[in-house]
Order: structure tokens, then sequence, then C-alpha cells
């Protein structure tokens, strides 16, 4: 087996504003591994939130891909991915998961088998996903749960954690208001203290909200399920529940917990978490960071298995390198080929599909004005 790497910028169609940063664009590196003539995939997307710039997952993803060469096939390197032999020990999560990613994709289209076969569901997943509205005044979020409930989504996910509590709460009756129907799902990514949270969400749950994400900040995991114990709300751990360790410790004691694969290292990783939390109250949410239609496709194969599906990453492009997941009407499908199921966009589809329809280039222009950084969108 051999393992080739390419790097490619992700722009977003407009920035999306979290409490503790915005995010215009950031990096993708491909992970492709070639067995036999056949190829498969997988992707990481650099995040400062978790330490990994462009070159730390090039190096990551370039010494994997040598270590892929001593195996003599693929199942052979998901055996080892799974027993602990690759990559290397203390490699981040996100590299793992691309690796493993790779190996899935490949393995699914030598057997003829999409992932979620080979993962034990033989029907194919397919799930109402939320999507992200973020940070933005007041009647842009109208006007958004408008046009996002037209196009089918049901569910709503708003940002939060402002300076002023009250546009949080503003923000999401404009929502209510506009979408009267759809699930709404809240995030202030920590943003608030313990007191302060107890004092919001009864407001919130009156909105009609129906869970909340990682409400107070991160790294007080007991402070979080204290509060899980008398919120009216939902409370499901994201940012304190990054390791199997980290959901071990809060099992029980939150009701829902954000798995994301990039933090968690993978879709068997998923799986373990999965096991752990069953019976014990606690749900499973599959969660994403901004990422193209080849990083967010493995967990769509999982997609069946969740309580919250939250994989809209790819819908926030401005271009999409990648298809196969569908998501624009408010639902994602595992592919239906073999291995993950996606494909590259050709290249003159690509030109076209990178130019925003009037509406969106217009608010996109709006927004830039801004200054904006670099960060993480959770």
């Amino acid at each position: 087996m051999k393992g080739t790497l390419r790097v490619v910028r992700l722009r977003l169609a407009e920035p999306l504003r979290i409490s503790r940063s915005v995010t215009a664009e950031r990096d993708a590196v491909w992970l492709s591994v070639e067995h036999h003539g056949l190829r498969g995939h997988g992707e990481a997307v650099t995040s400062v939130y978790y330490g990994l710039d462009t070159d730390t997952l090039s190096r990551l993803l370039a010494g994997a891909a040598v270590e892929l060469g001593r195996f003599p096939d693929p199942e052979s390197a998901l055996d080892a991915l799974r027993e602990g032999g690759l990559p290397a020990p203390d490699t981040p999560p996100a590299v793992t998961a691309a690796v493993e990613s790779a190996l899935l994709d490949l393995v699914g289209k030598r057997a003829g088998k999409p992932v979620h076969q080979l993962l034990g569901t033989e029907r194919r997943p397919v799930a109402a996903t939320a999507r992200t509205i973020g940070i933005v005044p007041t009647e842009r979020a109208r006007t958004q749960a408008r046009c996002l409930a037209e196009s089918g989504f049901t569910v709503l996910k708003i940002k939060a954690g402002t300076a002023d509590p009250e546009d949080d709460l503003a923000r999401v009756r404009a929502v209510r208001d506009a979408a009267p129907t759809a699930t709404l799902l809240l995030d202030p990514n920590g943003a608030w203290t313990p007191q302060l949270a107890g004092r919001l969400l009864p407001r919130f749950a009156e909105l009609g909200v129906e869970a909340v994400e990682q409400p107070t900040e991160p790294g007080d995991p007991e402070a979080l399920a204290r509060l899980a114990a008398r919120s009216p709300l939902p409370v499901i751990a994201d940012e304190d529940a990054v390791s199997f360790a980290d959901v071990e410790r809060l099992a029980g004691r939150v009701q829902g917990v954000n798995v994301k694969l990039a933090k968690c290292g993978g879709v068997h990783a998923a799986l373990r978490i999965e096991e752990l939390i069953a019976g014990s109250g606690t749900r499973l949410m599959l969660g994403c960071l901004t990422a193209g239609t080849l990083g967010i496709a493995p967990a769509v194969h999982l997609a069946d298995r969740a309580r919250w599906t939250d994989l809209d990453g790819h819908l926030l492009l401005a271009h999409d390198p990648w298809t196969g997941i569908g998501g624009t009407d408010g639902t994602v499908r595992a592919g239906t080929g073999a291995g993950l199921g996606v494909r590259p966009v050709p290249p003159r589809a690509e030109r076209t599909a990178a130019a925003p329809p009037p509406a969106r280039l217009a608010a996109q222009l709006a927004v830039q004005k801004e200054r904006h950084h670099r960060e993480d969108v959770e």
C-alpha cells in the first residue's frame, strides 16, 4: 500500500461566529491510500482549538502513510488501528480518524460494501441533521431560519454566548417565530458560568429549545454534571467529552455527549463510546467540525445510532469538493456506493458550485466587512 496527501483550502459561504471566535476558512489535508488499483480517502481539517495546523497535520499524515506501507493489505492495517498499533502512539485523534476513514473506504471498496455494512448496519443510515445558525443579528437569524425551514430543515442549532444574554434570547425567539415547528438546539460553546446557565436555561426552555450543548466553560465536568442534574433542558457535553475517559466520567450524569470523530479518534472510537453509554441515560449526539463531505461521511454511516445528528459542516462551505451524503434538504444519507460512497466534484461543476447565489453573495460581502480571525467551528 502507498499513501499520498493533498492540502486544500475550505472557505465558508459566510464567516461563522461562535462565542469564542469567528471562522471564515480552514485547510483540509486529504490522505489517499492505494492498493491494487483501488483508493480509499480520508480528511483531517485544521483546528486552532485542538492545536492542529496545516504543517502538523501534513507531517503526521505523511508519517502515517509511511507506516501503512508495512502492511500487506488495508484489512490488516485496519485491524492494527483498532488494536492501537496504528498510527504511532500519541497521534492526535483527528489524524487517527482520517487514517481510519481512508482504510474503511478502501476495505469497503475491496469488499463491494458500504462502510455501514462493514460496521454491522444493513440498512442505509438516513438522519435529519441540525443546521447551524451562528451569532448573527436577530433579523438575519430570522431570515436564515425561515429559508432553512422552507428548504426542509427540521432541526436548527443556534449559537449563543454573547456578552448580553438578552441578545441570545432575542435570536432564539426570532428563530422560533420563523420556524415554529423546528427542533431547536442551543450551543453557547462553554461561554457561561454555572450560575448564569442556571438562570438562563429555564428561559430558553420556555422558548421551546430541546437541548443545550456545553453551556459552561470546559475543564470542570463536575460543574457540568451538577448543572445537568437540575437543568430543565437536556445537557449535552461537548468540549468536556473529548476522550473515552471523559465520557466515562460523565456517563449517566449528563443527558448527552457530542461525539465528533475528529476529537475521539474515528468510527471505532465512537462505537466504543456508544457501547459505554448504552443504558446509562446518556444519549449519543454525532457532531462535526466544518469540513467537506469527505470528512463528514464516516460519521453519516453511524447516523442511525444517534439521538441528535449535527453533521452540517459541509453545508457551511462556499464549495464542497466532494459529494455523496446530501444534506441540502435537511437530511444526510450514507453514500450508496462501496466504501464511504463519496466522490470528488468534477472540475467544471466545481467552478459552477464555487459561485454563491446573488443573495448569499450580498450577505457574505456585508459580513466580511467585519474583522475576522481563524479558529474553530464546534
